[in-house]
């Protein structure tokens, strides 16, 4: 309860700061981040969280699948058929390059086997959208930028299990004897994830579609809802893949049923930020003095260079050639977050019980807690960059003194004193209506 207690406070604080949050370097991301810290065992000790609780492993599954789900329903199969060669670039370049220079980075400088290294990059080699909102989610950046950052950041996610998976099975001390179950187990897991994502939604849309079926106005949004909790549930029983079905999901709905996702998004995006909050939270109280005090100077030059060098290095390599401007690639290549899945996947390293396994959690932890600070700081001042005025829908100040100016503007009449008084109480009336 007292974590219950200490979420409804930060949530109480975030919310009467959002709208400063939305025009300055202030995140609320980072608000949680410090809150779940201050409260665990490394400050006021409120709250005792260890790497191996379940309530960790339970709220970055669940915080990662629901910003997955509505991720996807972003996507826009039609624009991404003409446009689809920046994503796969992305993808298929960025993203090989990210891990090898990450793997480079830890063996050298952190001195880990190179094995331990390639996990760790592996770890961090996807992007989590959520901290770039600002981003994101404005009209006003440019559209094949905001669906550059999307589709890569929805779908590396998946792509980057199986190789962490891989690498884990090769680390850990049973690696010898089970390496092809692994690898058939990795197989079955990801095709019965996409299987699910696409299966799922087409089966509901086609309920829906029956003459004596059919939700209310008012229940349109539970809808997709039930989708997802379905979905979660789904895959955690069978052992599918749970991102790639949600990422999936999300995306064939969109595209089969318009309705239900326009019904679902308000919905949608509050439970997602409830999720990443929620998440935010409870890995801030992971984040002690102890765990910082534990990864080497090498480690934070390792951090550092993989924020500021890695990333926008790789990204740059692969979109040589493409028809960005300077300023769409050094925005594409800054803004990459490392988020939730890291630290899903983080959670899996730490308790695969690897030889390094603790050196490499306390190196992701790090760069994961350092990445939300820069990244979900730095998002508003950027997306003003492309003119992005009104974030978060929250007026500015030459709105209010237009609309002071509108309300105190009296039309005068052609007789004076009569004909005027008649307009001042007309606009009297339409500003008390």
């Amino acid at each position: 309860m007292v974590l219950v207690a200490v979420f409804g406070a930060a949530l109480l604080i975030a919310v009467l700061l959002s709208g400063l949050a939305a025009r300055t370097v202030l995140s609320t991301s980072f608000l949680f981040l410090v809150g779940g810290a201050l409260v665990s065992d490394g400050f006021l000790g409120l709250i005792h969280i260890t790497p191996d609780s379940d309530i960790v492993r339970v709220t970055a599954d669940l915080a990662l699948f629901a910003v997955l789900f509505t991720d996807g329903m972003h996507v826009s199969f039609p624009k991404l058929r003409e446009n689809w060669r920046n994503p796969a670039r992305a993808l298929g370049l960025g993203m090989p390059l990210a891990l090898v220079g990450m793997a480079l980075i830890t063996h050298y400088v952190v001195g880990l086997d190179w094995t331990t290294s390639f996990l760790v990059g592996a770890v961090l080699a996807p992007t989590d959208p959520v901290f770039a909102s600002a981003i994101i989610g404005k009209k006003e950046v440019p559209s094949k930028l905001r669906q550059l950052l999307n589709v890569e950041s929805g779908i590396n996610d998946g792509l980057a299990l199986p190789v962490v998976l891989v690498l884990i099975a090769a680390a850990g001390p049973t690696a010898g004897g089970h390496t092809d179950t692994s690898y058939g187990a990795i197989a079955l897991e990801l095709g019965l994830g996409l299987a699910f994502g696409v299966l799922v939604p087409l089966l509901v849309n086609g309920l829906v579609r029956f003459r004596l079926l059919g939700a209310e106005p008012k229940l349109q949004p539970l809808l997709p809802l039930a989708i997802g909790v379905i979905l979660y549930a789904g895959c955690h029983l069978t052992h599918a893949n749970p991102y790639l079905a949600a990422f999936s999901a999300g995306a064939v709905l969109t595209a089969v049923s318009p309705e239900a996702k326009n019904a679902f998004e308000p919905l949608g995006e509050a439970l997602a930020e409830l999720a990443k909050f929620a998440a935010l939270l409870v890995f801030g109280a992971l984040l002690t003095p102890q765990l910082f005090g534990d990864l080497s100077f090498g480690g934070y030059v390792a951090v550092v260079l993989a924020i500021v060098l890695i990333r926008p290095a790789s990204m740059l390599i692969s979109l040589i050639g493409t028809r960005f401007d300077r300023r769409e690639r050094l925005v594409a290549a800054w803004f990459g977050p490392k988020g939730f899945a890291s630290v899903v996947y983080g959670l899996l390293v730490l308790q695969a019980g690897i030889p390094q396994g603790q050196e490499a959690y306390t190196l992701i932890a790090v760069c994961i807690a350092f990445s939300i600070i820069a990244h979900s700081s730095t998002d508003v001042p950027i997306a003003k960059v492309f003119h992005v005025e009104r974030l978060a829908g929250i007026p500015t100040d030459e709105d209010e003194h237009a609309a002071a100016d509108r309300d105190t503007a009296v039309p005068a009449g052609p007789a004076g004193g009569g004909d005027a008084s008649v307009a001042a109480n007309a606009v009297g009336a339409r500003r008390d209506a």
